[in-house]
Parts: structure tokens; sequence; C-alpha cells
């Protein structure tokens, strides 16, 4: 049988938290390729945050 997790945050939330902890990650490393992967990731998750966050708006409507 499968596990079902409850979250107890939205989507949204665990991309932003994501994505602080993948830019203060991003600090420690000097300059290169394991620096820029990981900045990579941490605007992927603000990007996903904030899609998210725009297709839950109450304003947002379904093409015609």
């Amino acid at each position: 049988m499968r596990r079902h997790f409850t979250q107890t945050q939205s989507l949204e939330e665990r991309l932003a938290e994501e994505a602080k902890r993948l830019h203060e990650q991003a600090e420690l490393p000097p300059h290169g390729n394991l620096r820029e992967a990981v900045e990579r990731k941490a605007r992927q998750a603000e990007t996903g945050s904030h899609i998210s966050e725009w297709l839950r708006s109450p304003g947002l409507r379904v093409p015609t």
C-alpha cells in the first residue's frame, strides 16, 4: 500500500521555503558550476511558487 501524507503547508509555502534554503546554500560554495546549479534550482522553485499562486488566484479566468 502507498503511504499518504497530509501536507500542513501549501505548495506555494513549501516552494518558497525551498527557494530560500537553496539561496542560502548557494552562498556557501565559490563561484562555479555547483553554485550556478543551486541558484538555478532556487529560481525554479520561486517560479513554481509564483505560477501555483497565480493559478489559484480568484481572478484567473478560463480561456474562451
